[in-house]
C-alpha cells in the first residue's frame, strides 16, 4: 500500500493551512495588487499602514522590487494577472535600478525615480538573482536569463573575496567600503545559488555555493555551540538571530547538495539550543536577537522569524505536533482580517502596525514549505 500522505493523516493541520493559504490569496496578495502598487512608477510602495494605505514614499528599494518579483512569479498560474505583474516588476528592476555606467544595481531610488543610495550591496544583488531564477523558470525568456547571468557575474567578479566569502557592500563604482562579510546577505546569496541550481545546471554557481558554505562554517559558526553568528567570529559586539538560524537550517536540510556538509551538521546540532534560547515556550514566538550566553539583545517578535521557524520545523523528525502548534501561533498572533502584524514587542504587544512590501516573500516561501510537507 502507498504511504498515507500527511494531508490525510493530519486533517487538523490540513484544514488550518487551507485557511491560512486562503487568507494569503484573498487578503495579502490583493494588498499588493491594489493599494500597495504605485502604477505610475510600476513599483510596490515600501509599506502600507494599518488602514491599508501606502505610507508616504521616502524611497523605493531594488530589493523590495525583487522580493515582489519572486512573489508574483510564484503565483503565476494561480492568481489572475500574476504574470503581468511579474513582467512589470522585472522591467522596473532594470529601468529604475540598473546602473548602466558601472554595472550592477543601485540600492534605492527617491520618490521621483532618481538614484538615491547608489551603493551596491550584496543583499540586494542576492535577491535579484533569486527572483530572476524563479521568474525565468516560469517564463523561459532569454532576456530574463541574461539578467540572471549578469547578476551571477557581478556577484562573482565584484563581491567575491578569495576565501569563499563576499563583501556585504561596495561603493557605486565597486571601490571598497571595508564592510567585510556579514551573515544575512551571505545566507540570501546561498538561497539565490540554490534557486539557480533548481532551474538549471550551473557548475560555477554550485562551486561557489559549496565554497560559501565551507567558509561560513569556518568564519561564522561558534565552535562550542554550533550557533551561526551574524558577524565573523572575533568581531566586536557579535550576536545571533534564531530566525536566521532556522532559515539557514531549512536551506541546508532541503538541499541534497548541502545536507551532510559540516555547516549542516553545525546547524542541526544547534537546533535544540536555538529553540531553547530563542523561542518562547508558551507563545511559540521567536526572539529577535540573542548574545552567545542566551540573553536577549532584542526581544522583538517578528513575523518573518515565525515563518522561518515554522518552515524549518517541517523538515525536523517527528514534528507533527510542533508544526501544528507553530502554524496556530502564526495565525493567531500575526495574521488578521486586514493583513498581518509585522512585529510584537517582548511582552506580546503589537509594536509595528505597518505592513512592508518585503514580508509576503517570507510567507510565500513558508507556505511553499508547508505544501511540500503535507504532500
Amino acid at each position: 500500500m502507498p504511504p498515507v500522505s500527511r494531508s490525510a493523516s493530519q486533517p487538523e493541520l490540513t484544514a488550518l493551512f487551507a485557511s491560512v493559504q486562503q487568507h494569503f490569496q484573498d487578503v495579502i496578495v490583493p494588498l499588493w495588487q491594489g493599494p500597495g502598487w504605485n502604477a505610475e512608477m510600476a513599483l510596490p510602495y515600501e509599506a502600507l499602514d494599518a488602514e491599508n494605505q501606502p505610507l508616504p514614499p521616502q524611497r523605493y528599494r531594488a530589493m523590495a522590487c525583487a522580493r515582489q518579483l519572486y512573489l508574483f512569479s510564484s503565483l503565476i498560474g494561480q492568481v489572475p494577472a500574476a504574470q503581468e505583474r511579474a513582467a512589470a516588476l522585472f522591467r522596473s528592476l532594470q529601468q529604475h535600478f540598473h546602473d548602466a555606467e558601472h554595472g550592477g544595481w543601485f540600492y534605492s531610488i527617491d520618490p521621483q525615480g532618481a538614484p538615491l543610495d547608489q551603493r551596491k550591496d550584496l543583499y540586494t544583488h542576492a535577491f535579484i538573482l533569486f527572483a530572476c531564477a524563479h521568474y525565468w523558470d516560469k517564463v523561459r525568456e532569454p532576456l530574463v536569463e541574461s539578467v540572471l547571468n549578469a547578476a551571477l557575474e557581478v556577484v562573482a567578479q565584484r563581491f567575491a573575496t578569495d576565501d569563499g566569502l563576499y563583501e556585504a557592500c561596495l561603493e557605486r563604482d565597486w571601490s571598497s567600503l571595508q564592510t567585510g562579510p556579514l551573515q544575512n546577505p551571505l545566507m540570501h546569496l546561498a538561497e539565490a545559488f540554490l534557486a539557480t541550481l533548481s532551474v538549471r545546471e550551473d557548475a560555477a554557481a554550485q562551486g561557489a555555493l559549496v565554497a560559501l558554505c565551507t567558509a561560513m562554517q569556518k568564519h561564522f559558526i561558534d565552535p562550542q555551540t554550533g550557533v551561526l553568528m551574524e558577524k565573523p567570529l572575533g568581531a566586536v559586539d557579535n550576536w545571533f538571530e534564531p530566525g536566521h538560524q532556522f532559515e539557514w537550517y531549512f536551506l541546508l536540510e532541503s538541499s541534497p547538495l548541502l545536507r551532510g556538509s559540516k555547516l549542516h551538521a553545525s546547524l542541526d546540532r544547534a537546533f535544540a539550543l536555538t529553540e531553547q534560547l530563542g523561542v518562547d515556550p508558551q507563545t511559540r514566538a521567536v526572539r529577535a536577537m540573542l548574545d552567545l550566553d542566551g540573553y536577549p539583545k532584542d526581544g522583538t517578535e517578528r513575523i518573518w522569524a515565525q515563518a522561518e521557524y515554522l518552515r524549518a520545523l517541517t523538515l525536523r523528525p517527528s514534528s507533527e505536533v510542533a508544526v501544528l502548534r507553530q502554524l496556530q501561533a502564526l495565525q493567531q498572533q500575526f495574521l488578521h482580517e486586514g493583513g498581518w502584524y509585522e512585529c510584537r514587542d517582548a511582552v506580546g504587544e503589537v509594536s509595528r502596525k505597518d505592513m512592508p512590501s518585503t514580508t509576503p516573500y517570507h510567507l510565500a516561501t513558508c507556505y511553499r514549505g508547508l505544501v511540500d510537507y503535507l504532500r
